[in-house]
């Protein structure tokens, strides 16, 4: 992938910790934790080891992330909501 690709920064479809790191706006060892406990999918590459995350799999964290949060916001809105409101409408 090249930066007319839709890639402004230039990285290719495996994203090193760093690089991860620096999307999500978190240290490397909070990526590297990512990693480690399987919440993040990565594959180690090469004889050293390095972790390696592909491009679509971060794409598909976040949206988890988003998607998780979406409802948990809706979650909390049902908390409180009083429990007329939520059977209106229905006799």
């Amino acid at each position: 992938m090249t930066a007319s690709d839709g890639d402004p920064r230039g990285l290719g479809r495996f994203l090193t910790l760093a690089d991860t790191a620096e999307i999500l706006n978190i240290s490397a060892s909070q990526a590297y934790a990512l990693v480690r406990s399987g919440e993040l999918p990565a594959i180690k590459v090469g004889t050293s080891g390095h972790w390696r995350i592909e491009r679509d799999r971060l794409e598909d964290y976040i949206a988890d992330k988003y998607e998780e949060n979406r409802r948990r916001g809706l979650w909390h809105q049902a908390e409180f909501a009083d429990v007329p409101e939520l059977f209106a409408g229905r006799d």
